[in-house]
């Protein structure tokens, strides 16, 4: 009887697995053969980054449908290659499509549910709660703070370079911008430009530096959302989430207990503490008080989002510019004539500083940290002009790197030409065939911040410094196949000058 049992258990197993695959076919869209239990994602995280596996499938697929089939594990993906599909769902309809399929755990793993996983009303009351901290008054306010950063990381720089011109960029730099964040975040002095093992700089590593199995368990707990909540399983390493909670709770009460207020996204945090009701524009937004650990959650992804991906695009524009040093010598200039100007290394001398803007875009085009957007269908979606209904709670994926690396957009698309970015040119493109911070009311919040940290830092280096290629440089980069980030594996290796 058991034998009888066993075998009708894995028949069925076998026919609905089969069902499971036949999905996009039923539904008579294009789409990849999966091979059982990945799907689609066998090489995922092993041998290719997201990337250059959405760019494969986005090269597959393009120009069949608007949307094609994929299957990440068991679960129907629907990759999104149609330009004006990817408006509908990001920005139009984005009521069907307003939450990210990203897991989080708040009981479990309170650091988790921050503003770019939380879903929902919440998340729209949250989101309208903190956009005042992004304005550009806000970013004015918090400047100071960041160039005060940027006068020590240049001696930093000044200091190292006397010593060994061959730098690893994306780590100094990432020490630059952990400062920066720390400061503007938590109000605290993370001496990570002095002390590469500082705490705040330890645990940023830490957050990007996978063990084994850790980016493919955080993947498949993405895939089964539910079930993982169930099995209290947590994807945010214990240390870094200790950390963290623990470095709110002291900020936390040493500002309340000494009244310190501060131009600060902490001090925005701590009035949605005691449940003060802040003005944005014309309206004013209730939500419920926030508690310590949801304080640090918010915390958390600003500091996680703000060092790392400004980092990233730092480290990839300088990379470029070192191969191009025509391009290097027309962004140094471009500094130069803007410090000029102004008299001082001001807010406005960032500000009009638009060569350096097209370098940083195009740095983002070309390397997007980001590599894709992802959403879930939050209620039934019948697709524009189709049959087709993409059903609740399934997801779909805006391949971001595929699409700016596409000829059909960008003549040549492996060159790095900031010209892409002037005024004309932009004005000649579809706008979402440039999404390194997504579209739409989920749009990346920071994007100001994040911009002018860049400026800033890109500005402090080229005024001083002259790079180019190291004996370590890898040419062309190499993406690390499990970062959920688009990672340079080794770093980025250069040679600098000074000045």
């Amino acid at each position: 009887m058991l034998i009888y049992l066993t075998v009708l258990a894995f028949t069925l197993a076998v026919l609905w697995v089969r069902k499971r695959y036949s999905y996009w076919k039923e539904r008579g869209i294009p789409y990849l053969e999966p091979s059982f239990p990945a799907g689609n994602i066998r090489e995922l995280g092993r041998t290719e980054h997201i990337s250059a596996l959405m760019q494969r499938w986005y090269k597959e697929l393009k120009g069949k449908s608007p949307i094609g089939g994929l299957f990440f594990l068991l679960n129907p993906v629907a990759l999104v290659m149609d330009l004006d599909l990817i408006k509908t769902v990001l920005v139009k309809d984005f009521q069907y499509f307003h939450d990210r399929s990203v897991y989080y755990n708040e009981k479990d793993d309170p650091l988790s549910a921050h503003l770019f996983t939380m879903e929902g009303t919440k998340w729209k009351n949250l989101r309208a709660k903190l956009t005042p901290t992004f304005t550009s008054g806000k970013m004015k306010m918090m400047y100071p703070t960041i160039t005060r950063v940027a006068d020590e990381f240049q001696k930093l720089m000044t200091a190292v370079v006397s010593e060994n011109n061959e730098i690893e960029m994306k780590e100094i730099l990432a020490r630059f911008t952990t400062d920066v964040i720390g400061n503007c975040a938590f109000g605290l002095e993370c001496n990570s430009l002095h002390d590469p093992e500082a705490e705040f700089r330890r645990m940023g590593r830490k957050i990007f530096t996978f063990a084994n199995g850790q980016f493919i368990k955080g993947f498949i707990a993405q895939q089964f959302r539910s079930l993982a909540r169930l099995l209290h399983i947590a994807v945010t390493d214990k240390e870094v989430s200790d950390f963290f909670i623990g470095a709110v709770k002291d900020t936390v009460k040493y500002r309340e207990e000494n009244k310190i207020e501060r131009n600060d996204f902490m001090s925005l945090l701590l009035k949605l503490k005691n449940a003060e009701s802040l003005e944005d524009g014309n309206d004013a937004h209730k939500i419920d008080p926030l508690t310590v650990e949801e304080i640090a959650a918010q915390a958390f992804v600003f500091f996680l989002a703000g060092f790392e991906t400004s980092s990233t695009a730092m480290s990839y524009c300088l990379y470029e510019l070192a191969q191009n040093i025509d391009l290097q010598n027309k962004a140094r200039k471009c500094v130069e004539d803007a410090f000029k100007k102004h008299g001082s290394v001001s807010y406005e001398a960032i500000q009009d500083m638009h060569y350096i803007d097209q370098c940083i875009n195009e740095s983002l085009r070309k390397y997007p940290p980001i590599p894709t957007v992802i959403r879930t269908v939050s209620k039934d979606y019948k697709l524009p002009n189709s049959d087709v209904v993409l059903q609740q709670g399934s997801s779909i994926v805006v391949p971001v790197y595929a699409i700016q690396h596409d000829p059909e957009y960008y003549t040549d698309p492996e060159r790095y030409d900031p010209d892409r970015f002037t005024p004309d040119q932009v004005a000649k493109r579809n706008p979402y065939t440039f999404l390194p911070f997504g579209e739409g009311p989920r749009i990346c919040i920071g994007m100001r911040f994040g911009i002018m940290q860049a400026r800033v830092g890109l500005a402090y280096l080229l005024k001083d410094f002259r790079f180019t290629l190291s004996s370590k440089t890898l040419v062309p980069v190499k993406i690390t196949p499990g970062s959920p980030i688009l990672a340079s594996e080794g770093g980025l290796w250069l040679h600098v000058e000074k000045l």
